[in-house]
């Protein structure tokens, strides 16, 4: 896939805009079990706090990290790597992002890469104590095996059917179902905040979540979203997210549409948010599980373009028809 950033718009201004017209326009998520990160003191007593009262989040934020969603098997039984592990390992990432840098290398694939640093633990995932995706149930493990089939032929560019067989982000649809775990790149954040609602914009795709804080319910459960429907509190100073409603267009490792998810974000420094899901679908999953990740201050984010897969299109198709021609002719000529 080849994604563009323009360098036009800010991002704070677009999501203001739809901010305002969400809020032209009670239900109580469960509590979860949350992680405490390794983070810095704060300044003793320091609240953040918008005009109105509220927790303040706003601002641009980057959960680019290198730490694993699951934790590797030379880690097993430990939450946190030794001081000499992590050092090796930042060592081994500095050397090996030198190297990408090179303009004598080839190309990675990424039109750019911002993997961050790994943070001492040894998986974001915290819950289990393993540090692992529990079991896939039986339906899990169909799915599974669905997605790795589409992944593979994208990573094979085809051969493809039809538009639909193309991945959502090379459709330019969104960037990726919820919750987000950062990659190579594309992961940087906007939050901007009224009185009654939040909004999340994800550089990638110009993604805007805004989550509602005035207790209405959730939407009829026939009512189904990309993002799903989201319905926020605020628990003292963290901001509580719980989201139902997605569609069957999108799956995070391997969920279905019934996907339940909570998120929590809050604030521990003037350059840091530590944000923490839990996801739970027993119909993909044995039992729940939570994973954290720090959000750390970044630069102001910008207009993201993603045009080019879409203007593609014709000739992909074009190029997939042309493959299927040639195959029957080849067949029709070896039956005679």
């Amino acid at each position: 896939m080849r994604d563009r950033i323009l360098v036009t718009i800010s991002a704070p201004l677009i999501v203001a805009g739809l901010l305002a017209a969400a809020l032209a326009v009670g239900q109580t998520p469960e509590g979860r079990k949350t992680a405490r990160l390794a983070t810095p003191k704060a300044a003793t007593g320091k609240k953040w706090r918008t005009p109105w009262g509220d927790p303040d989040l706003q601002g641009s934020w980057s959960n680019s990290t290198t730490t694993p969603l699951e934790r590797p098997a030379k880690y097993a039984g430990r939450a946190l790597m030794t001081p000499e592990e992590l050092a090796e390992r930042r060592a081994a990432e500095r050397a090996a992002n030198a190297k990408r840098d090179d303009p004598g290398q080839p190309p990675s694939g990424f039109a750019w890469f911002e993997g961050g640093a790994p943070d001492g633990r040894t998986s974001l995932i915290y819950d289990p104590p393993d540090g692992k995706i529990p079991a896939l149930t039986p339906e899990g493990q169909k799915r599974q095996a669905d997605l790795n089939k589409n992944f593979q032929r994208a990573r094979n560019n085809g051969p493809y059917d039809g538009p639909e067989d193309m991945e959502i982000r090379t459709r330019c649809f969104i960037r990726d179902p919820l919750p987000r775990v950062p990659g190579g790149y594309g992961n940087s954040y906007e939050i901007v905040q009224a009185p009654g609602a939040v909004a999340i914009y994800h550089e990638a795709i110009h993604d805007t979540r805004i989550i509602p804080l005035d207790r209405r319910p959730h939407l009829n459960p026939n009512v189904r979203q990309w993002f799903g429907d989201p319905r926020g509190h605020w628990e003292g100073d963290t901001l509580v997210v719980e989201t139902t409603n997605f569609n069957d267009q999108t799956s995070f490792q391997a969920s279905t549409q019934n996907l339940h998810l909570v998120e929590r974000w809050t604030r521990t420094a003037d350059d840091r948010i530590d944000y923490t899901f839990t996801v739970s679908d027993p119909a993909t999953w044995t039992k729940p599980w939570s994973a954290a990740i720090p959000w750390n201050k970044t630069g102001p984010l910008y207009e993201y373009a993603c045009h080019e897969d879409n203007i593609d299109m014709y000739g992909i198709l074009t190029g997939a028809r042309a493959n299927d021609q040639k195959t029957a002719e080849a067949s029709k000529k070896g039956t005679k």
